[in-house]
């Protein structure tokens, strides 16, 4: 299905942005810079066909752009732009491609993400810190440009910008992502619930229905992401105390429906295909029985109609009048990945095999995967979305692939690579996904510049996601984490330099008791844990015995 898709792209519509796959033409949709072959970048890897990707990425590095005078999505090129090539870049070095002295923490790619990032850094210009939705990577900003942004818009920055920012060691990414979600989170209501759409500049909501879906999605799922990838307990913190408001005013009979976020009261009982994600968030933190019980109600709807519409009635059980399309989303397979990862059930293995042979019977052209316009009687759309290709074909692979290395790292340890700051064990089984289904590896992140939290925000962020560390073993993570960086609560700071290498004593702190709490580490002995509950310290696996 990849290669179908992928090679009728290049055939057919590269450089465009997307194919067309019903006229076999291309078309530019979001910022005409090649969209469909950056999101495509890092599945050459995961794939296996290093010597494609070498190939597409020496095209992107020629072509792209990033001073063009073009007004482009901050949301989407982030996600899709910055947060393909930084994936694309970390996993190179597994690719073989030519990268110099000094990855991860430089590199061809690594240099065209943050050329794209920064130019979106003058959106964040606002009184509130929260970015504009749209700005000209020529000029800033355009002028006239309204100050009203999604919520989804806002919050979902961390995990690409905080990534640059302990790569490079420029800490005005991180800093300006961290800055808009603390400003977004002080906006909730006395229910503890968001709104859909905001003004940047006054701080006000301009949209008051509260949900899981469309425009308010990726904000959730990056407080849980960015908090285990940047180690930031705040975030996760976050989430779960959204999770609470939302089981409390939101969730219906294990649907999530759109409630007034200040008065709690129902404004539309419809299930949104991109509310899909949520039962696979639900599965990072632990909390898999009502993961699963959402899940299944999905996935009746897409038994029903063999795909997700964009909008469906629940009372009425019928998609939405004027919203019965599926443009090939990856929502729903996204969730059945993880939960399948966590739990290894059967039953949920089969609901990616449902997915499976509905898309490739239904949506199969002849140069690729169409758009299904109607999911009532299955009429097709000439348009193939760039993230049919970045997620939706790549969490299907994944899926049937259950000895992919991005599922063993966990057991094998990785890989050891030379870098500036000495000797670092990379992709490790400590990798999360950007909402665009672009792997970042932790690991590589703490190669390059110390990581943030302290001691105690080790201890935290084990706490908050609920992985059952016992009290006694707290010395010896506290101890770990000593080694592992230092504290730093102003995110306006430098990113602290100091070696974080366990065994250069130079930078040890550690008391003689803490020491002996830290051997003690080497000898516990534990089960497997499930998916979702294994734990790693800056990438050093607790190992099966």
């Amino acid at each position: 299905m990849f290669y179908h898709a992928y090679n009728g792209y290049m055939r057919y519509a590269y450089p465009r942005d997307e194919l067309r796959p019903l006229s076999c033409t291309g078309a530019d949709t979001w910022g005409a810079y090649s969209l469909t072959l950056v999101d495509a970048l890092d599945s050459l890897v995961l794939l296996g066909n290093y010597s494609e990707f070498q190939r597409a990425a020496d095209l992107l590095l020629r072509q792209l752009d990033p001073l063009a005078n073009v007004n482009v999505s901050v949301f989407e090129t982030n996600i899709r732009i910055v947060g393909g090539l930084l994936s694309a870049h970390l996993l190179s070095n597994q690719a073989g491609y030519a990268n110099g002295d000094g990855w991860p923490c430089s590199g061809p790619l690594l240099a065209m993400a943050e050329r794209f990032a920064r130019r979106l850094l003058p959106a964040f210009a606002t009184a509130t810190g929260m970015p504009y939705g749209t700005v000209n990577l020529l000029h800033g900003v355009p002028p006239g440009e309204t100050p009203v942004a999604c919520t989804a818009c806002v919050g979902t920055l961390l995990v690409e910008f905080g990534a640059l920012s302990r790569l490079t060691g420029d800490p005005a990414f991180e800093s300006a992502a961290m800055r808009a979600v603390r400003a977004l989170h002080s906006l909730r209501s006395p229910l503890g619930l968001v709104g859909n759409h905001v003004d940047v500049q006054r701080g006000r909501w301009t949209a008051l229905d509260a949900g899981i879906g469309s425009a308010v999605d990726s904000y959730f799922e990056y407080l849980v992401k960015a908090g285990v990838l940047l180690q930031r307990p705040e975030l996760v913190s976050m989430f779960n105390g959204y999770k609470d408001a939302y089981n409390k005013h939101v969730r219906m009979d294990d649907w999530y429906f759109w409630v007034h976020m200040d008065k709690g009261h129902l404004t539309s009982p419809v299930f949104q295909s991109l509310d899909a994600f949520w039962p696979g968030v639900l599965s990072l933190v632990g909390d898999t029985d009502q993961a699963l019980r959402t899940l299944h109600n999905y996935h009746q709807v897409w038994k029903a109609h063999g795909s997700l519409p964009e909008f469906y009635s629940v009372p009425k059980s019928q998609p939405v009048p004027g919203r019965e399309a599926y443009p090939l989303r990856p929502e729903l397979i996204e969730s059945i990945y993880y939960l399948h990862r966590a739990t290894g059930d059967p039953a949920v293995l089969q609901m990616g095999v449902d997915v499976l042979y509905s898309i490739e019977t239904m949506a199969r052209t002849d140069c690729g995967f169409a758009t299904v316009s109607n999911v009532l009687h299955h009429s097709l759309e000439d348009r193939m979305e760039s993230f049919f290709l970045a997620e939706t074909v790549k969490y299907l692979y994944l899926l049937f692939t259950p000895d992919h290395f991005l599922h063993t790292a966990s057991r094998t340890g990785g890989y050891s690579v030379q870098t500036p700051r000495g000797t670092c064990r990379v992709w490790s089984g400590t990798h999360v996904f950007n909402t665009e289904a672009h792997p970042i590896d932790a690991a590589c992140l703490d190669c390059c510049h110390s990581p943030r939290p302290a001691e105690a925000s080790q201890i935290d962020l084990v706490e908050v996601l609920g992985l059952g560390l016992e009290a006694q073993d707290e010395d010896w993570l506290v101890a770990a984490a000593d080694r592992l960086g230092g504290n730093r609560d102003d995110d306006s700071a430098p990113i602290n330099e100091q070696s974080f290498d366990a065994s250069d004593d130079k930078n040890s702190t550690m008391s003689s008791s803490e020491s002996a709490a830290a051997n003690r580490f080497e000898l516990l002995t534990c089960p497997t844990p499930p998916f979702h509950q294994r734990l790693t310290v800056h990438g050093q696996v607790l190992p099966d015995n």
